[in-house]
């Protein structure tokens, strides 16, 4: 590959073409690009959420509670290789020319690395204060309104089941079922998710939608995929940010990296302080403390503002080199 196609590409809201004499790193489709996201999409869905819900539930019954924690925690693995992993492999293999360009595993340097990483450091704690502002306006909101609280009560439900089970899949009693742990709900996730979303359906999006709104869709249906009703919004921020890491990259070894530090890091949150979530999203706030927290989003926001600056001029510079 010659030294033009190794240039990193500048983050420009405008679609890019599908012209393959223009921009070598686009790819030739054998259907429409936008088709091929959606199929990735649903046919992704299907398989992890209602395919492996099934055969987790004719294996274990209704009863998880009941079921070897190490055997659930087999098949996770099981269904996160086998029906988000593979049919992503599989997909990027039949709809395109050339599954290189669309699973891109460019080696990043250590500056590139770096920059991402300081995004998630900023990037943690300022959604945790939005959650903290978020849940106050949804408790005023329940208190004075019916319908807002009964969908609290529902969510609420919701939050408790997910938060149960995670819970139960980071238990560990020694070292070795705690890096059996770190496997199963850092490492497995975090390379089955990120060539799924970042690398087929992001990558699929972008042939046809400018960098951004690809982004933005994929970043929110990976959050749909996660049942979180109220982190819903900090994991769409999040998969945004592991999107606009794999653009300006051109790699999803830095989303991987950044998706294993997010998991990995509210396993060791779990095991020193109980609690199963990095970004805990059933916190409360009281009145006393929103100025804080609303000050806090400021400050974090406008830092990672500057980190993101910072970005864009690292790459513009390595395009100009």
């Amino acid at each position: 590959m010659s030294e033009e196609n190794n240039k990193y590409p500048e983050f420009n809201p405008e679609p890019e073409e599908n012209n393959q004499n223009d921009n070598p790193d686009l790819v030739i489709s054998k259907v429409s690009p936008i088709l091929a996201a959606f199929i990735g999409l649903i046919g992704g869905f299907f398989l992890y959420q209602i395919v492996g819900g099934l055969l987790t539930l004719i294996i274990f019954g209704m009863d998880f509670e009941k079921a070897p924690i190490n055997s659930l925690r087999l098949i996770t693995v099981a269904g996160q290789l086998l029906f988000i992993l593979l049919p992503a492999l599989i997909f990027a293999k039949y709809f395109y020319d050339n599954v290189d360009k669309i699973i891109r595993l460019r080696i990043p340097n250590l500056k590139e690395v770096t920059l991402f990483t300081l995004g998630i450091f900023i990037l943690t704690p300022l959604l945790q204060s939005y959650l903290y502002v978020q849940n106050y306006i949804i408790e005023i909101l329940a208190e004075n309104f019916g319908i807002i609280k009964t969908l609290k009560e529902l969510f609420d439900n919701l939050n408790a089941l997910v938060e149960k089970t995670y819970s139960n899949l980071l238990q560990a009693s020694n070292g070795f079922e705690f890096l059996f742990v770190v496997f199963v709900v850092a490492v497995v996730p975090a390379i089955s998710e990120e060539v799924m979303f970042r690398g087929f359906i992001q990558r699929s999006f972008e042939q046809k939608l400018s960098p951004i709104i690809a982004g933005l869709l994929t970043a929110i249906f990976f959050s749909f995929y996660h049942f979180n009703p109220y982190g819903f919004i900090p994991l769409a921020i999040l998969g945004f940010y592991f999107g606009i890491a794999a653009y300006y990259s051109k790699s999803l070894i830095i989303p991987i990296f950044l998706h294993f530090l997010n998991n990995f890091s509210a396993i060791s949150i779990y095991h020193i302080a109980g609690s199963s979530e990095l970004i805990k999203s059933d916190v409360k706030a009281g009145a006393d403390e929103l100025k804080f927290y609303l000050i806090s989003i400021l400050i974090l926001g406008g830092l990672f503002t500057l980190l993101l600056v910072s970005i864009k001029k690292y790459y513009s510079s390595q395009q100009i080199k």
